[in-house]
């Protein structure tokens, strides 16, 4: 009681606010990340991209699982983002589970703006906000495999930041806009390139999902 009364009203609303979820992080297995890497699509490759997610995980104090990229490769080599995180399930940090299997995840998930969280509990900025961040790179089909052909549908592999060629197909975590797939979370459109202000110019940040994979 006494350390109540030596709190100010404002300290310990910010406690009650952020203590819960906070508290919860260990368990988390799934979150948006709250910054990209600041060069574009160029994430270092999906090495890097794993190693941000692994980052942002440890700093809020759920660094103790292999957390992995959800993104796509192309060519000799290449693989499926829905091969990379495991089999489920997955919750975000305030234990809201999103999806249970790797067959839920894709086709009847519980992600909406409210429940895609980042690594520190809060929402990011959708369509209708400003600025409008909700593009989150995937390079991946609805299914969440690789996209044939040989357009570049994933910057090079994640490699690149060039502004005049390349692409990275995204989906939308707030389930709208524009594109083939508005409603997708993982497959709604592609980029206008694979530099950061391209990223921006289309609606996005650089963003991308990372989920628990043990």
């Amino acid at each position: 009681m006494k350390i109540l009364q030596l709190l100010g009203s404002a300290s310990l609303l910010l406690l009650i606010g952020t203590a819960p979820a906070l508290g919860q992080a260990s368990d988390m297995t799934f979150f948006l990340t709250s910054s990209g890497p600041g060069d574009g699509a160029n994430l270092g490759g999906l090495q890097g991209a794993d190693a941000h997610c692994q980052s942002l995980a440890a700093a809020v104090g759920a660094g103790g699982k292999a957390w992995r990229a959800y993104l796509s490769t192309t060519g000799p080599g290449g693989g499926n983002a829905r091969d990379r995180i495991g089999t489920g399930p997955w919750q975000n940090i305030e234990g809201t589970v999103v999806a249970e299997n790797l067959d839920q995840l894709h086709f009847e998930n519980y992600l909406t703006k409210e429940s895609v969280l980042n690594e520190q509990g809060n929402m990011t900025n959708g369509r209708g906000d400003t600025p409008n961040q909700h593009d989150i790179l995937t390079g991946s089909y609805l299914d969440g495999t690789a996209v044939s052909g040989s357009d570049d549908s994933t910057c090079s592999n994640w490699t690149s930041n060039a502004d005049g060629t390349g692409s990275a197909l995204v989906g939308h975590f707030d389930r709208t806009g524009g594109g083939a797939n508005p409603a997708s979370w993982n497959s709604a459109h592609g980029s206008r390139g694979c530099s950061q202000a391209n990223l921006q110019a289309t609606g996005g940040n650089g963003y991308f999902y990372c989920f628990a994979s043990n």
